[in-house]
């Protein structure tokens, strides 16, 4: 059995590895970054969409809250999705000066985000959802990006 907090936390970290990999890439080779970049990026939607679709969605229909914390995630989610399109534009123009620029904003709103995400967040929807805790860690699992 794994939790939603358990599951979504350790996603967290993936992608914040493979944002660091990224990073070391840019940073030795901007011509051959664009793997990296893609595979943090695409693993960065992923888990977007599997808040977005799942976990909040669950989360409002139990609470009713639906201009709280979810609101907030989701229009943090808009920043960084724009900060991640332009650090791929930054890869595509080998312009680093751009993407470093663009990657460490973006890396202080990840954590401002991942921390009020951890803290409190995934407490709120561990403790409305523990029921249900089973069938959303799989259909987050199961997910396929769109």
């Amino acid at each position: 059995m794994s939790t939603i907090k358990g599951y979504l936390t350790a996603d967290h970290s993936r992608c914040d590895e493979l944002f660091a990999n990224m990073e070391d890439a840019v940073a030795k080779s901007i011509e051959s970054a664009k793997e990296a970049y893609e595979e943090f990026a695409k693993s960065t939607e992923r888990h977007f969409q599997m808040e977005e679709r799942v976990m909040f969605l669950e989360f409002e229909q139990k609470t009713g809250m639906t201009q709280g914390p979810t609101a907030m995630m989701r229009h943090e989610h808009v920043q960084m999705r724009n900060l991640i399109a332009e650090m791929g534009k930054a890869i595509e123009a080998k312009d680093k000066d751009k993407f470093f620029g663009n990657s460490e904003t973006l890396m202080i709103l990840m954590q401002q985000h991942n921390m009020k995400e951890e803290q409190m967040l995934y407490t709120m929807a561990q403790q409305h959802l523990s029921a249900e805790s089973d069938r959303i860690v799989d259909m987050m699992q199961s997910m396929i990006v769109q």
